[in-house]
């Protein structure tokens, strides 16, 4: 493959389009950039989504663990299953409050965590399940909901990356006690910066209300009052019931929101087709593993996933990774096992060979392009750039 055969090609690209400008500028000019309409609108958009009632707003998807933790009163002493194939935020939110992650490995198929593992792992101190819709998979998302009912503690899903996404007809955040959207740039849809607390529990619901907004009192809703004034009082401004956090969403970044989800049909519908060219151009190639999904699921797609088989070594993948970048082919290593990371390793003392499933799928996994505006040619593009990168791997095998 020459390299002038491609142009640059992002690995991510956010979906803005006339109507994200529109409400953006509306914001702007409406006077209220914070603690307004366009955060309750977005609010009910993104909860009837998930099949839930209440939809809380807040500055990160990472915000919004952390919050839906504190509002469950997990704290120093508890423990809290969870996946140690993840982006770091998922357990760093578990550290957030006090409490201890405890990882158990995973499904090689789904890339989620192995629900035999999960039962197993469950002891006097597990307050929680933890469990992160791997790249948006929601395979085991009801196994994990029966374990956690037969256990009596709480499920939390991390649905950062399934806005969209439904398994056997249920919505992804609607299958744990809360769920938690982020809205970051390379997400179904962005707000710049921004997450999503998604709930049926109203009591954990105005928890949250209060905790994202420096612990100011429950009635506390887009700044009305109890007597349904539409701006609070100085003195209930300077009322504080609990330990709370700034973790409030703008206006400017919810209008962005309340664009993106009055398209989100059409953005998954692109999302899906940019997938299945993947599909068809990567489908057979002996030596990749394509996204495995269950015929039940509707997938919206966050982001497209190969992996080597397991053959390769890790310097084998950075090399085809480091091949990839040198043609203007942007590309990642989702993801770097979160208990390798040096914190953790030097806090907790985990070593490799802990949880090998997820150790040796991180070393070979292979995070493609994948955005809205990729056409054909680029797909085509990376695949022959891909499949080309491989073959001189293999030849330096024999």
């Amino acid at each position: 493959m020459r390299r002038d055969m491609c142009h640059e090609i992002p690995l991510s690209r956010p979906d803005i389009g006339a109507l994200e400008e529109q409400l953006v500028l509306q914001a702007l000019r409406s006077g209220r950039l914070s603690i307004g309409p366009m955060v309750d609108e977005f609010e009910q958009q993104v909860a009837a989504r998930a099949g839930c009632r209440f939809g809380v707003a807040v500055n990160s998807g990472t915000s919004g663990l952390h919050l839906a933790m504190r509002a469950l009163n997990i704290g120093p002493g508890d423990q809290v299953i969870t996946t140690p194939f993840s982006f770091i935020a998922s357990s760093n939110a578990i550290l957030f409050t006090g409490a201890t992650p405890v990882f158990v490995d995973i499904c090689p198929r789904t890339m989620n965590m192995d629900p035999a593992k999960v039962e197993r792992a469950i002891t006097p101190k597990t307050k929680a399940i933890l469990a992160v819709e791997t790249f948006g998979n929601p395979a085991y998302m009801d196994q994990y909901r029966a374990i956690a009912a037969r256990q009596e503690i709480a499920l939390i899903e991390d649905c950062c990356e399934a806005l969209g996404t439904r398994h056997r007809e249920r919505p992804c955040g609607s299958f744990g006690r809360v769920g938690v959207f982020g809205f970051y740039p390379n997400k179904q849809v962005t707000t710049g910066e921004g997450g999503m607390i998604v709930t049926d529990d109203e009591r954990l619901a105005e928890l949250c209300r209060s905790m994202r907004n420096q612990g100011r009192p429950l009635h506390w809703r887009s700044g009305q009052t109890p007597s349904g004034t539409s701006a609070p009082s100085f003195a209930s401004w300077l009322k504080h019931e609990r330990l709370g956090y700034n973790y409030r969403l703008s206006e400017i970044n919810a209008a962005l929101g309340v664009a993106q989800m009055r398209r989100l049909d059409s953005i998954i519908e692109r999302r899906q087709q940019v997938a299945e060219q993947y599909i068809s151009r990567l489908a057979g190639h002996r030596h990749l593993i394509l996204p495995t999904i269950d015929p039940e699921t509707f997938m919206s797609w966050f982001v497209f996933v190969v992996r080597l088989e397991a053959s390769y070594t890790a310097e084998e993948r950075e090399r085809v990774l480091n091949g990839l970048r040198a043609h203007d082919i942007g590309c990642g290593d989702y993801f770097p096992c979160i208990h390798l990371q040096p914190f953790y390793r030097e806090q907790f003392g985990f070593e490799p060979g802990m949880f090998p499933i997820a150790e040796s799928l991180s070393h070979r996994t292979i995070a493609l392009p994948f955005h809205n505006e990729l056409s054909p040619r680029e797909i085509d593009c990376v695949c022959q750039t891909l499949d080309l990168l491989i073959g001189r791997e293999n030849l330096s095998k024999r």
